[in-house]
């Protein structure tokens, strides 16, 4: 659903319109879930700066794992418990979000 501005005689009105081409753009980024201790949030949105973690590595509790840039401050994901990473959830580049799911651990 998207929001159109027109003039009607002068005025601004907006409407809203479903518009099926924009739901195929969208790409929704799975978010983490926080009662699972094995999965890694961004705390904030940013841009992904580097990904330290790699499908198979074994990280210990405090191990930085992803870093983030954010109105130009770098900002480190660390794991929150030990394991071994099951999926990366991003890649150099990226845009994400507060809460978007980015390292998977087992």
């Amino acid at each position: 659903e998207r929001e159109v501005f027109f003039q009607v005689n002068g005025q601004l009105r907006s409407m809203k319109v479903k518009d099926k081409a924009a739901i195929k753009d969208q790409k929704v980024h799975p978010k983490v879930d926080k009662s699972n201790k094995n999965q890694v949030g961004a705390p904030m949105p940013g841009q992904v700066l580097d990904v330290k973690a790699k499908e198979g590595d074994l990280i210990k509790k405090g191990d930085t794992v992803v870093v983030l840039s954010a109105m130009k401050m770098e900002t480190v994901v660390k794991s929150t418990v030990d394991g071994k990473v099951k999926k990366v959830h991003v890649k150099v580049g990226q845009q994400v979000q507060g809460d978007d799911l980015v390292i998977e651990l087992e």
